[in-house]
């Protein structure tokens, strides 16, 4: 039963991240077809990049995994993973471009954010395996699950 519970959980952490990260991902979709209309596109996905990850990290941090404030340290590590995500997404764009020279914005913003989702499941593991990792477990409060020694000892 602590499997399936620990698998529940992880699996309500990832719903959370996947569903913070598409919004704020979403947000910075738009925010990077705006910018990118008065800015080169190199330059606004970097705005956008930097301004969505203090936001998802803020809210991974405290939503997606209970972890509280990140602090520096964890903006900084989550920071990391932004960087390597936006290699990654700036270098689908960039091949987009020179595959298909002219692409609309449907289909730059499709590639964008398909990689950007690649990038996500990537940063949902370092983030949650090494950024804001569970400690050993937590003793339980009043009111918790009581272990088989416990029913052993009242019968």
């Amino acid at each position: 039963m602590n499997r399936l519970r620990l698998m529940c959980r992880h699996a309500a952490a990832f719903v959370r991240f996947a569903g913070l990260g598409s919004g704020v991902t979403l947000a910075a979709s738009a925010a990077l077809v705006l910018l990118s209309q008065w800015i080169p596109w190199m330059a606004a996905n970097v705005l956008t990049t930097v301004a969505s990850s203090v936001a998802a990290t803020e809210l991974h941090a405290r939503v997606s995994f209970g972890h509280g404030r990140p602090g520096l340290a964890g903006h900084l590590k989550s920071a990391a993973t932004v960087a390597a995500g936006w290699l990654v997404t700036s270098a689908a764009v960039g091949a987009l471009a020179v595959l298909r020279p002219g692409a609309g914005v449907v289909l730059q913003q499709t590639v964008y954010l398909s990689a950007t989702a690649l990038v996500g499941i990537g940063r949902y593991l370092v983030l949650r395996l090494t950024v804001f990792a569970e400690g050993g477990p937590r003793p339980r409060s009043g009111g918790g699950v009581r272990s088989r020694a416990s029913y052993d000892a009242v019968a």
